[in-house]
C-alpha cells in the first residue's frame, strides 16, 4: 500500500512543477529555465498483465535545450528490485516519447538516498550496456529552511524540505518556519500545502508537532486536517467532562467518543454532558 509520505514526496512536483528547477542547485545540476510544462499520464504499462507506473511524470519545454521528461519517484527504503524498474521507466519513456528522460528520486533518510545515488549498471562485467544514474534529493542535499521569510519565498520548496527532513533533528525548526510562512498567504494556497506536509510526515514523531502548529498557527483555516485536530480536542474535552461528573465510561463508549470526528455531534454530546443524569441522555439519538 502506498504511504502518505510516499505520495507527498512526488505529488509536490505535480502541484508545483517549477520546483524541479529550484531543486537543481542542491543536486549539483543546472537545468535551463522552463518555458512551459505539462503533467503527463503516469501509466507506463506496455502489455498485460504486467503494469508499470511511475509516481509522477512531467514534460518540460525549455528555451535553450528543447523539451525533456522528468520522472519523479518517492523512495522510502532500499529496494534492490527498484533499480531495474527505474531503468525500464527511462528506456520506455525515451522510446515512447522520443525525448530525453531524467529520473529524480526523493528520499526521507540518508541511507536510502546514498543507496539510490549509486550508479546501476546493466550488462556483463566486461561491458556495461546501460547505466542508470538518477538524481537524488533528500536530507543530505536539500536545504533545511528554518527562516520563515525564506520559507515564504518558496513555499513548495519549504514543504519539500520539511518532508525530506522529517527524520532529521532540525525538522522542528523547519516546520515552525513553514507554519509561520503559511499564516500570511491566502487559505486556498496554504491549505493544500499544509495537507501535503501532513501527508509527507505520515506517522513520524514530527507529525505530532505539525498537528500542534496547525492547531495554533492555522486554526482559522478549515482544511480537513485542521478540522480533525479541532474534533480531537473536542473529544478530549467531552471525556474530561464526563469523567469529572463521575460517569463510569465503558471502553466502547470511550472509543466512540475518541474516534468521532464530527464537530457538530461532539458539541451536542458536550452540551448534554453538562446536565445529563446518565450516559444514555448524553448519547441518545435524535
Amino acid at each position: 500500500m502506498v504511504s502518505s509520505p510516499h505520495e507527498a514526496m512526488h505529488r509536490v512536483f505535480q502541484d508545483h512543477p517549477g520546483l524541479f528547477t529550484r531543486v537543481g542547485p542542491a543536486l549539483g545540476v543546472d537545468f535551463p529555465p522552463y518555458t512551459s510544462f505539462d503533467v503527463m499520464p503516469t501509466d507506463l504499462t506496455e502489455t498485460q498483465p504486467l503494469e508499470r507506473r511511475v509516481d509522477t511524470l512531467l514534460r518540460f519545454d525549455t528555451e535553450r535545450d528543447g523539451p525533456f521528461l522528468l520522472a519523479v519517484e518517492a523512495q522510502g527504503k532500499k529496494d534492490p528490485g527498484k533499480t531495474a524498474s527505474w531503468a525500464y521507466y527511462l528506456s520506455y519513456l525515451h522510446s515512447k516519447h522520443r525525448l530525453p528522460p531524467v529520473l529524480l528520486v526523493v528520499c526521507q533518510d540518508r541511507a536510502t538516498a546514498e543507496w539510490a545515488s549509486r550508479p546501476f549498471r546493466i550488462g556483463p562485467a566486461p561491458w556495461t550496456s546501460l547505466t542508470l544514474h538518477p538524481l537524488v534529493a533528500g536530507p543530505h542535499n536539500l536545504p533545511a529552511i528554518t527562516d520563515p521569510a525564506e520559507a515564504a519565498e518558496d513555499l513548495a520548496l519549504a514543504v519539500l524540505a520539511a518532508v525530506t527532513h522529517a527524520k532529521e533533528p532540525d525538522v522542528g525548526a523547519i516546520l515552525k518556519a513553514l507554519s509561520a510562512a503559511l499564516r500570511d498567504v491566502p487559505e486556498d494556497v496554504a491549505d493544500p500545502l499544509a495537507e501535503l506536509t501532513a501527508q509527507g510526515l505520515g506517522k513520524l514523531p514530527a507529525a505530532d508537532l505539525w498537528r500542534t502548529l496547525m492547531a495554533v498557527d492555522l486554526s482559522f483555516y478549515k482544511s480537513p486536517i485542521s478540522q480533525e485536530i479541532r474534533a480531537e480536542g473536542e473529544a478530549r474535552a467531552l471525556l474530561v467532562v464526563l469523567q469529572a461528573r463521575g460517569f463510569q465510561l465503558p471502553a466502547a463508549t470511550e472509543q466512540k467518543v475518541s474516534e468521532c470526528r464530527d464537530s457538530r455531534t461532539l458539541n451536542q454530546w458536550l452540551t448534554r454532558a453538562a446536565t445529563a443524569d446518565s450516559l444514555d441522555e448524553v448519547f441518545h439519538e435524535g
